[in-house]
């Protein structure tokens, strides 16, 4: 009988220190490429030509910008509201099914969803690449239409087919084996592309997103046993992992990873690519022409960026030193925010913060308005036919009554007229 692998001491601490340098890395590295890709080209607000360029779009793959999904104040209310049902539901699942059918499920559905974002992240990394070399491809653009409405509308190149074909290879082998590196990149892929394609509207909004999740975190992780247990029993690449001991690990011991929530990567990142929009809107402002140039000062950006991995350290010299599962918000909430207040106050722009509103925010708001205008209007035009038919139905009833009263006035008149014949028939008779 062979004896159990125990490392010494001195291999678990260097192999800790290897997990943590490997986390940080998988969750700077996201945030720090995803912030950049949601950078959007600058667009002057007061240039009315830009508002007649959107109309004449062109196919040129290097205008085609990603649309993004804009996250309201209300929204950041509701948020940690809406993950806490999700957690806790997840919870129960877990400890009354069989965790191994619901991982079935989930496996299936991650791997479909890892497909679209390998694809994505792929095309993002390699299309650079290949534009440098000089290799022109060619674009298809496939549109469903029922009725003449769009249904849906894909723009690709061969590019994006053998992304998708790796995508899925990928997937098959995650699936089959379970592999934490490319769970890994799963991981990382969907970081990526939510950095990328969701976006807070104001520092207001983030602000409230970034409170909320901080005593969300704090409450399920140190007031009850729910977060440890989901992370445990979600076998699903919604975080990233890596060994305690990767170096020096004979060969057939299993691993036992050291892992890092997709939360505590997606909703931080997000404010930092919200700081870095802002640092574009500040350089816009006094440069119309800046366009899609990333050359402009980045303060909040960096000040942002740089609490973030302050913050990610602090939580996991807290975690190594105490042993115990942390709050990652707990202490990136608070560093993220008092980040871009302090840069602020530091260089007099307050209120410029506060009262910045990203473009994708302010479109949001038009077409909220405008909609709640159309709503409007269609129930003002709605109470103005409901009140033409109660008129319709009150001049209906007044005629029938008034008939009632024509057709008793012409009953009393005939009822009467015999009674004059009678009387006349019988002065007539009389006379005879």
């Amino acid at each position: 009988m062979t004896e159990k692998y125990v490392p010494s001491p001195e291999v678990v601490e260097q192999g800790l220190y290897v997990a943590y340098a490997a986390l940080s890395t998988m969750a700077v590295v996201p945030i720090y490429f995803g912030s950049f890709a949601a950078l959007k080209k600058w667009k002057n607000p007061k240039d009315k030509k830009s508002k007649k360029k959107k109309a004449e779009d062109t196919d040129d793959s290097d205008d085609e910008e990603e649309t993004t999904e804009s996250m309201s104040m209300e929204d950041a209310y509701m948020f940690p509201v809406f993950g806490s049902i999700t957690l806790f539901g997840l919870y129960l699942v877990f400890r009354y099914v069989d965790k191994t059918y619901i991982n079935y499920l989930l496996t299936a559905y991650f791997g479909l969803l890892g497909v679209m974002a390998t694809t994505q992240v792929g095309v993002n990394c390699v299309a650079p690449i290949v534009k440098l070399v000089g290799i022109k491809l060619d674009k298809w653009h496939l549109t469903l239409t029922k009725k003449k409405a769009e249904l849906y509308s894909a723009k690709f190149t061969y590019l994006h087919l053998i992304m998708m074909v790796a995508s899925i290879l990928l997937s098959g082998y995650y699936v089959a084996t379970k592999n934490w590196i490319a769970s890994n990149i799963f991981g990382i892929c969907f970081a990526l592309n939510a950095i990328q394609l969701l976006s807070l509207d104001s520092f207001k909004t983030g602000m409230i997103l970034l409170s909320g999740l901080f005593l969300y975190d704090i409450f399920w992780v140190f007031g009850t046993e729910v977060m440890v247990s989901v992370a445990k029993n979600f076998d699903a690449p919604v975080k990233v992992i890596f060994p305690r001991l990767f170096f020096g690990l004979p060969a057939g011991e299993p691993y036992q990873f050291a892992m890092l929530g997709l939360g505590d990567i997606v909703i931080p990142g997000v404010f930092v690519a919200l700081c870095l929009r802002f640092d574009q809107h500040l350089a816009g402002t006094k440069n119309p022409n800046l366009g899609r140039s990333t050359r402009f000062s980045k303060p909040y950006f960096i000040a942002c960026f740089i609490a973030y991995a302050l913050g990610l350290g602090t939580t996991i010299y807290v975690m190594h030193t105490f042993k115990a599962a942390q709050p990652a918000l707990l202490y990136l909430s608070p560093a993220c925010i008092l980040s871009v207040l302090f840069m602020a106050l530091a260089r007099g722009e307050i209120k410029e913060v506060f009262a910045y509103t990203s473009e994708e925010g302010t479109e949001a708001a038009k077409a909220k308005e405008e909609e709640e205008k159309k709503n409007k209007k269609a129930a003002e035009e709605k109470k103005g036919k409901n009140e033409k038919n109660e008129k319709i139905e009150e001049s209906t009833k007044i005629e029938p009554v008034a008939a009632e009263k024509v057709g008793s006035d012409s009953d009393q008149d005939s009822s009467n007229t015999p009674k004059i014949r009678k009387r006349k028939g019988g002065k007539a008779q009389k006379k005879k």
